[in-house]
């Protein structure tokens, strides 16, 4: 009877890693624990690997950033959009929108630091040759879409955060508390609202809110309006 071992390779040999399998561990921590919990050192636990070998396929976290950031876009979806320009611009910027609430953390990355996926910058190039097909200059377009993204930004960012907190938390929130019990004299338009405050603010305006934004950015531009000077 043969006594060969069963398991081929050398006993105590770690496995061999792949990028792949690395990124797909970093995912699962972000979507379970958030951004702030993935370390090189979380990372090697979650594979049940040490974090020196993590370094031999990602250079630090930032590396690793780009990495899930690349991933994500390069596997999204691009939509068909309009002929149109102005709803070009608008489905472009809607479709971005749609992206990044599907993966809140991804807003999280990109606005904390410098990192950017390539891919993404479809979208990006899909919303500035729009604005430029609707009459403004290349500059005032950039403009456009960078007015477009902080909008955007900041919308997923509150209701993300919102979101985390009603999940774990489901009290009155010292908003909530604060606005129940306002002085009719002293804000009187505030405190007649306040009973509807919280259901009014947690209503989806985005898209009423970038038709606009659009529409006032391009009203701008065309009547020659410099956006860069405060104006």
């Amino acid at each position: 009877m043969s006594t060969a071992p069963t398991h081929p390779g050398r006993p105590g040999r770690p496995p061999r890693l792949s990028r792949a399998e690395i990124v797909t561990a970093a995912r699962r921590i972000i979507d379970e624990e958030g951004v702030a919990k993935l370390t090189m050192r979380r990372l090697a636990k979650e594979i049940g690997s040490t974090p020196m070998a993590l370094y031999h396929h990602v250079r630090d976290k930032e590396e690793l950033l780009l990495l899930l950031l690349e991933d994500y876009a390069g596997q999204a979806p691009r939509p068909s959009l309009p002929a149109d320009p102005r709803e070009r611009l608008l489905a472009a910027a809607t479709a971005m929108r749609d992206l990044l609430a599907r993966c809140p953390w991804l807003v999280e990355v990109l606005t904390a630091d410098d990192l950017l996926a390539p891919s993404a910058l479809w979208f990006v190039e899909q919303v500035v040759d729009a604005a430029i097909a609707c009459g403004l200059s290349p500059e005032q377009a950039v403009h456009a879409y960078r007015s477009i993204w902080y909008y955007t930004a900041g919308e997923l960012i509150v209701r993300a955060t919102a979101a985390r907190r009603r999940a774990t938390d489901d009290r009155p929130t010292y908003r909530d508390q604060v606005f129940a019990g306002l002085d009719p004299a002293a804000l009187p338009r505030l405190a007649a609202l306040g009973p509807r405050w919280a259901e009014l603010t947690a209503t989806d305006t985005y898209a009423a809110g970038l038709r606009a934004l659009v529409d006032g950015l391009l009203s701008a531009g065309r009547a020659g309006t410099p956006y860069g000077n405060g104006e």
